[in-house]
């Protein structure tokens, strides 16, 4: 796997003033986001791209909420958000809409994926333990509810789970009860 790796640049943003770093893995771009120093326990928030969500501000999903949150905590007590170019559960925005458009119909998200032809996460982690070992980080508190990420990392030792709880809306809250109920994500301060 080649990977190209920018400078790094500062960031001021309404969450407070970062810095970043890309890495560029074949044709996809991903972003860390980051306040230093860094503690021998790095906070860590592995994000996926929504462009829905994160930059139009959908209400179908939790991410735009996850990622605000996440940047806020960083903010507040210091480490990384991993911005990783994997829209849709890594099926790409035009699966995503037609994905969105069988959820229209009655399908919950993972079954429009299965029609579609996908699996309900397409998503891997390998790059973020490049990102992690470029950066020195060995050990990491992991902001998720996602269990997945949990066991998708090799290079890290996780310490512990820190839980990202977003109050639902009448928009995403079957969505989020299948994320809690079939893909087992912890949606709860556990």
């Amino acid at each position: 796997m080649k990977i190209e790796i920018s400078n790094i640049a500062n960031l001021p943003s309404r969450f407070g003033n970062y810095k970043l770093k890309a890495f560029k893995e074949n044709e996809k771009e991903h972003l860390a986001i980051f306040k230093e120093p860094f503690g021998e326990i790095v906070n860590v928030r592995i994000h996926s791209e929504c462009l829905t969500g994160d930059a139009i501000g959908s209400l179908k999903c939790d991410c735009r909420d996850q990622l605000e949150a996440s940047l806020d905590y960083i903010e507040k007590h210091g480490g990384m958000v991993i911005y990783l170019r994997q829209e849709g559960r890594n099926i790409g925005l035009l699966n995503k809409i037609n994905a969105y458009s069988l959820q229209d119909k009655g399908l919950d998200t993972i079954q429009a994926n299965h029609q579609l032809g996908f699996k309900a996460d397409e998503r891997t982690y390998e790059i973020v333990d490049i990102i992690l070992k470029d950066f020195g980080i060995t050990k990491i508190n992991l902001l998720t509810n996602n269990p997945e990420k949990l066991g998708g990392l090799k290079c890290v030792q996780i310490v512990s789970r820190i839980p990202i709880v977003i109050t639902p809306n009448k928009h995403n809250k079957d969505y989020l009860k299948v994320k809690q109920e079939q893909m087992g994500h912890m949606l709860k301060d556990e």
